[in-house]
């Protein structure tokens, strides 16, 4: 589809980057007021790094965008993901906000941003581009949010470029150093195998629990679960569609086998301090046997790992965690909204998508088949697998404001040996059932 120029004026970005510095997510731009740069300018604000698969499909947009919107100056600013959802609600209020941003998705994030009106309903758009035929079923589900603020219906506020799922990274050498011949194919056969690292001195995954971006355990903890969960019990529990019982399976089995893996020293201990990045230093290190992630890591892996890698997803498992990528929206009083419409519908052109796809990313709208290089195309088959088996689980931090911090805290104090299996489950069962009801009532 052509672009269009945006009706109207645009704005003067410098007051809102300005807004950004005082929350903490980016300096001030020192190009003052339009006149003072030369220019009009559309602020883009993002989190992406620059050289992941992502963010390098979006300086191709980038190049578009500017090359057919030469009388526009953009402001292309990046954030972190920490930082911008922490003070999403700052930055998304007052007269003086971005034209177009990169937010978190799920009830606890993004429905809450479209319940309290921060965000324009895209749904005329999503028809006018054709966006629904690129963002197919489960990977709508995040982009739709009813009055309340829940994700599966209603309008849609967000748009993502990618979809998700998370696996393990390996190293081969150190599986060989350690006998495992094959990969596993049972969750059985894996413990067996992870038993052969531990007993050959070699920490079988690289892990992290600190309580800000100390992801990973809690991938691996949610990755339990969902090897015995169904459609069913994701569902009541990301949608709160019925009330769950965390005593019960899939959460009592999949916590309880997480409390085994850290017993038996699967993940490591000292986990405390290490954030995400650091427990990808740590594999790339060359010393730990495994990393969980998602696509997110895919590229560099393939560029800087030193030693024959390869991933797989959690043996024998019925589901796997993973969803669509983080979203595009439009803040509700942004001035240049057309611009931003064709800001997103950019970033889902062939040419940036397939350039995602290339590099790993996942693409929503790209073509798997024209992915040169065998292993990363194998690696987006196995997700348009599992797209098309529904059997993608989310990300457990998704249902109830606050989740993510509980989440972290807690799988701190487990990795620390400071909580029990059903002491954690305890507290999430109090957690959630009051956010639950929270969100439900309004």
């Amino acid at each position: 589809m052509t672009s269009r120029m945006a009706r109207g004026p645009i704005r003067v970005a410098a007051l809102t980057a300005c807004v950004l510095a005082s929350s903490g997510l980016v300096a001030c731009s020192a190009g003052g007021s339009a006149g003072d740069s030369g220019g009009d300018t559309f602020t883009i604000v993002q989190y992406e790094t620059e050289d992941s698969a992502q963010g390098q499909g979006w300086q191709t947009a980038l190049e578009i965008f500017k090359e057919e919107h030469p009388d526009v100056k953009v402001d292309y600013q990046t954030t972190s993901f920490d930082a911008f959802r922490k003070n999403a609600k700052i930055v998304l209020s007052g007269n003086d906000v971005p034209d177009v941003v990169e937010f978190n998705k799920g009830n606890a994030d993004g429905g809450q941003l479209a319940a309290q009106g921060l965000l324009e309903p895209l749904t005329e758009q999503v028809e006018k581009y054709g966006w629904d035929e690129k963002i197919t079923g489960s990977m709508q589900a995040f982009a739709k949010y009813d009055e309340s603020g829940l994700a599966g219906s209603g309008d849609w506020y967000g748009i993502p470029n990618i979809g998700e799922y998370v696996m393990f990274y390996y190293n081969k050498e150190k599986f060989a150093q350690a006998g495992i011949t094959e990969v596993p194919t049972t969750l059985e056969d894996f413990e067996t195998a992870m038993d052969k690292l531990v007993a050959a001195g070699i920490l079988p995954i690289s892990s992290s629990a600190a309580t800000n971006q100390g992801f990973n355990q809690m991938w691996i903890w949610y990755s339990l679960v969902s090897a015995y969960a169904d459609r069913d019990a994701i569902d009541d529990f990301m949608f709160l569609r019925d009330e769950v019982d965390f005593s019960a399976d899939p959460w009592k089995k999949g916590t309880e086998q997480f409390q085994e893996w850290i017993e038996k020293g699967y993940v490591g201990d000292q986990l405390a301090g290490l954030n995400f990045e650091q427990a990808t230093v740590n594999f790339l290190s060359g010393e730990p046997a495994m990393l969980i992630w998602n696509q997110g890591e895919f590229n560099r892996v393939r560029d800087t790992a030193p030693f024959d890698w390869g991933y797989f997803t959690l043996p024998g498992a019925n589901m796997s965690g993973g969803s669509s990528g983080h979203l595009w929206g439009v803040p509700a009083e942004a001035d240049n909204k057309d611009l931003a419409y064709e800001w997103i519908e950019t970033t889902l052109r062939p040419e940036v998508q397939n350039q995602i796809g290339e590099l790993g990313g996942l693409p929503l709208a790209g073509d798997t088949s024209k992915i040169t290089d065998p292993l990363t195309r194998e690696f987006t088959q196995r997700f348009d697998e599992l797209v098309d088996a529904d059997s993608l689980t989310f990300y457990a931090d998704y249902p109830v404001p606050g989740l993510l911090d509980f989440l972290q805290n807690h799988m701190q104090a487990m990795s620390n040996r400071n909580e029990t299996a059903d002491e954690y489950l305890d507290a999430l069962q109090e957690f959630y059932d009051s956010g639950r009801a929270d969100v439900i009532e309004g």
